[in-house]
């Protein structure tokens, strides 16, 4: 099958190519062959790629400086699957789509299903919501992966602005009342090159909502501590929201239940700090 992968040079989309050459002809595009801000090269993309398969793995994420780019933030991740779900539909194409915690407002102390209340607190959290429910509208068959915390060893995340970070100073303050579960881009990207091996067909049948995420989890003070591991410098000290203003407000609680995702493709991601030690003793992407 031809598979059209957006975001090719981001971290899921950049292990997404290798993966999924394995099921079918990958027809990579990042910022520089397709502008998401862009409709209409969109259209002109897919219907000269014709894909039977659509992984959206481009998105706006910069969560404080959306604040000041709305505008931006909502044409990448709110009209941009919108026109890749319409075109899917029109060529009969499966969309497979991902989002965010961030489409929820932090309040809950038991992990979120897929049937919780929405209520993002921020600008970025609502153009990911504005996507999910733009593709929903538009009736292709889609998989829309909810996820949380993306890492990985290349790009800019928060593994490798804590390994920076370590290597320059003697002491790291970080955010100790936010809770989620931080995901390895290979591991997200191996489910859902699983998700693919089991046939568009099955995919179609189940579409809809998941969660995907690794299971535990830790706050950022404790996510930074597990990737410090036990040297001896920096240290790695708690702080509260409070004391570390952003421009954007995070939700203080973003755990995923993935109990959906299990019951209807058997699928169950490994236990975050596990995967973070996989990350951090792991080569180039396989």
């Amino acid at each position: 099958m031809r598979i059209l992968v957006t975001g090719a040079g981001g971290q899921v989309g950049g292990e997404l190519v290798e993966l999924l050459a394995a099921h079918g002809e990958v027809l990579a595009t990042d910022r520089l062959t397709l502008d998401l801000a862009q409709p209409d090269a969109i259209v002109a993309r897919m219907r000269e790629a014709k894909p039977d398969l659509v992984v959206n793995a481009g998105a706006y994420t910069a969560v404080d400086l959306a604040e000041r780019e709305r505008e931006l933030a909502f044409a990448i991740n709110a009209r941009a699957p919108q026109v890749l779900a319409e075109e899917a539909k029109r060529r009969g194409a499966l969309l497979v789509h991902y989002s965010t915690d961030y489409v929820f407002d932090g309040s809950a102390q038991v992990p979120y299903d897929e049937e919780a209340p929405t209520g993002p607190l921020n600008v970025y959290g609502h153009s990911k919501l504005a996507g999910e429910r733009a593709i929903a509208a538009s009736g292709a068959h889609a998989l829309v992966l909810r996820t949380s915390w993306v890492y990985g060893l290349t790009g800019k995340n928060f593994l490798s602005t804590i390994r920076r970070l370590a290597a320059e100073r003697d002491e790291l303050r970080i955010v100790a009342d936010q809770v989620g579960t931080p995901n390895w881009s290979r591991t997200l990207a191996h489910a859902t090159a699983a998700l693919v091996a089991q046939g568009l067909d099955r995919l179609r049948e189940r579409a809809g909502l998941y969660h995907v995420s690794s299971a535990g989890s830790t706050t950022w003070h404790g996510f930074a501590r597990a990737i410090v591991g036990n040297a001896p410098r920096p240290r790695v000290t708690p702080i509260t929201t409070a004391e570390y203003p952003t421009p954007a407000r995070r939700p203080a609680y973003g755990v995923l239940a993935t109990d959906k995702l299990r019951a209807a493709f058997g699928l169950c991601l490994p236990a975050w700090d596990d995967d973070l030690a996989a990350c951090l003793a792991s080569g180039p992407a396989q």
